[in-house]
């Protein structure tokens, strides 16, 4: 552990009170104009430092992790998903990595909930008629929508942030559905009244509206893939705020342009920050910039847990939120 305040360098912009804090309590570069680091800017303050923060942005993979100098020990990242960091490497590295877990569950469930509603009642397209000026007052037969009450919504993914989806969904009258590794424990079953699917492609095939709410790992890259999204009815509709890499965004493009399905309501993105212009020009989506985070009290607390994660790890104690191999 280094002998005094610890070095450490943060790849983005982070709140004003969490940067304060951090330069109260550590030896610390900050990235003040938030610009992400080119892949030579990260590989020359990985060389340089105890303590590197990043971002979902930046990608940490075995090259820049073997190009580390040795005084490099702690990878705080600045957020929930790891996908962005090559775990095994750094930690076959002596290296520990450390996440922000739990701070953005409500947040999440928030926006997911919001595209839930968007999509099937047409709101993006409703604000778009207002400010084009096609509005000409009410009429019975026009921008008409589909209910929620009463459909079947089926979560991918049953962990903190599925089950608060759910919790809100249940409140619009949706029925709950999941697809899980295993179910979740008899007493959060009940208390949501969900029903478990063991197989994917059965649950995708009943559903009216598909949340996507599982982690992206190796094993759920295109877990969404062409041929399950064949499988959904040409009625219903698919939100992800989870990672873009989860569906094959090309074939779900292809089956929204040609009417195979009714919609989606995307805040994530498969190649980030690059948005497929096909996706732009379709009238079914409602698309966002990877906001489903972006309140100001989620990104206080994700701050707060690596500063404690850090100090923890310079007090010469086990970071209460550090990943292991058997998290992946």
């Amino acid at each position: 552990m280094p002998a005094n305040k610890p070095q450490v360098v943060v790849t983005r912009k982070l709140p004003d009170a969490i940067e304060t804090r951090m330069r109260e309590l550590f030896d610390v570069r900050l990235n003040y104009d938030d610009a992400p680091m080119s892949e030579a800017t990260l590989a020359q303050a990985m060389r340089d430092t105890d303590v590197l923060v990043p971002t979902v942005t930046d990608r940490i993979d075995e090259k820049l992790i073997r190009q580390a100098g040795e005084r490099l020990k702690l990878i705080a990242n600045f957020g929930n998903g790891i996908d962005n960091i090559d775990v095994p490497a750094a930690i076959a590295r002596g290296m520990v990595v450390t996440n922000t877990p739990g701070v953005l569950t409500e947040d999440t469930a928030d926006m997911t909930m919001a595209l839930i509603l968007a999509v099937p009642r047409r709101l993006v397209e409703g604000v778009k008629a207002l400010e084009t000026d096609q509005f000409r007052g009410w009429s019975p037969s026009w921008m008409l929508g589909h209910r929620l009450w009463g459909k079947r919504l089926g979560i991918v993914g049953m962990g903190r942030i599925g089950q608060a989806v759910a919790r809100r969904a249940r409140a619009f009258g949706l029925q709950i559905h999941y697809h899980n590794r295993k179910p979740v424990a008899a007493d959060i079953a009940n208390e949501l009244e969900a029903t478990y699917w063991d197989s994917l492609d059965r649950m995708l095939a009943r559903m009216d509206i598909v949340s996507v709410n599982c982690p992206h790992t190796p094993a759920t890259f295109h877990l969404i893939s062409a041929r399950r999204l064949k499988m959904m009815k040409p009625s219903a509709y698919i939100v992800n705020t989870a990672r873009g890499e989860i569906i094959d965004e090309a074939a779900l493009v292809r089956m929204l342009e040609s009417g195979e399905l009714a919609g989606a309501g995307l805040d994530v993105f498969e190649n980030e920050p690059r948005i497929d212009p096909r996706l732009l020009r379709l009238r079914n989506v409602v698309l966002l910039p990877h906001m489903g985070s972006a309140t100001l009290e989620g990104r206080l607390d994700m701050g707060e847990k690596v500063i404690i994660n850090i100090r923890t790890w310079v007090d010469g104690h086990r970071p209460p939120n550090r990943v292991v191999p058997a998290m992946l």
